[in-house]
């Protein structure tokens, strides 16, 4: 966890503050930090052009949007890249669930329409729909980026959805929840549309919902523990007839606790995320199994068939030579067969 996340900026709020957080997950490159500046209106998130991610770490940021609503924005390292470690990921989500406090109104999930979706990646968002339930479905949006590609290449969406299998997958996953963006564009008039597009489908999600953000289990483990840290900070503060150091002591042994109590918490979520991740797998290994089982199974029936209608062919070939062969013995004979 990189330390402590609770100080004098920790705010204890509610789902009826009117706070909302969204949190943008994605692969590397995907343009997850682009579109979270996109939505906070400001280059908040260190967002370049790389195929090593710039994004090391979990950040949250915040913004007031001109209604008044404020929109609390988490950016994600690349959780779904193939390559990253259980641990790191786990650390992350423990990370991301602490900043998140109260629960996620809604789930970002970005890709890029300019890079080609695998199943892996489809894959990867199911393991995410699969750590935290299939109630995380209903709070899931897709944000495609790039759309300035499907304009220069004159396509349409449904041109660039029916190359991909993968993206359908996921589109389900995500309840069909999509908006394109175009983090490029200097046209403040696209700009304003496509937020406003999907700031309304996260008013739809929260809507939807019965504005009760996304939590389970480790939200509330996370949460108390913080408020406990919060509360004997605040008891250490008050004591009277302590030295400086004495209560500096203190705090250094209610701080260890409260690392302790996240590291319990991490080792359960990258468990639970090994564990998610290997029924997955056996699924996915026994789904192809079946598959190519089927594709055999198919292609030995072709293979008879074939051969039936081989043999079919052979046997009116053979009938046709011997009714030219009786046609020509008759004629031969003065006889004529009609």
């Amino acid at each position: 966890m990189g330390g402590s996340t609770i100080d004098d900026d920790w705010e204890f709020g509610s789902a009826s503050d009117g706070v909302q957080t969204v949190v943008l997950f994605g692969r590397t490159g995907h343009g997850k930090s682009a579109t979270g500046n996109s939505i906070l209106g400001r280059k908040a998130f260190k967002s370049v052009a790389s195929f090593d991610g710039v994004t090391n770490t979990c950040e949250l940021q915040r913004t007031v949007l001109d209604d008044g609503q404020i929109i609390n924005v988490i950016d994600t390292p690349g959780l779904f890249d193939i390559l990253v470690k259980p641990e790191f990921i786990g650390k992350e989500i423990v990370r991301c669930i602490d900043m998140a406090k109260d629960g996620i109104h809604a789930v970002l999930v970005v890709l890029s329409i300019r890079t080609r979706i695998t199943k892996e990646e489809a894959s990867a968002i199911e393991t995410l729909q699969r750590f935290f339930g299939n109630k995380i479905s209903e709070y899931m949006i897709v944000v495609f980026t790039n759309g300035d590609y499907i304009e220069e290449n004159e396509e349409t969406f449904d041109d660039f959805l029916s190359r991909s299998e993968s993206v359908k997958a996921v589109l389900e996953i995500c309840g069909n929840r999509w908006v394109l963006f175009d983090n490029r564009t200097k046209d403040a008039a696209k700009k304003a549309e496509q937020l406003q597009q999907l700031l309304s489908l996260v008013k739809k999600v929260v809507m939807k919902n019965g504005g009760k953000p996304y939590s389970d289990e480790l939200f509330v483990e996370l949460k108390n523990g913080a408020l406990k840290l919060h509360d004997e900070a605040a008891e250490v503060n008050s004591f009277e007839g302590y030295s400086k150091e004495e209560k500096s002591q203190l705090e250094v042994q209610m701080y260890k606790t409260y690392e302790e109590h996240l590291k319990q918490i991490t080792e359960m979520v990258e468990t639970r995320l090994r564990e998610t991740t290997r029924r997955l797998e056996q699924q996915l290994a026994e789904e192809q199994a079946a598959r190519l089982k089927a594709e055999a199974t198919a292609q030995q029936a072709q293979i008879k068939s074939n051969d039936e209608i081989r043999k079919l062919r052979e046997h009116l070939e053979r009938a046709h030579r011997e009714t030219e062969e009786l046609r020509r013995h008759a004629k031969h004979g003065g006889c004529q067969i009609l």
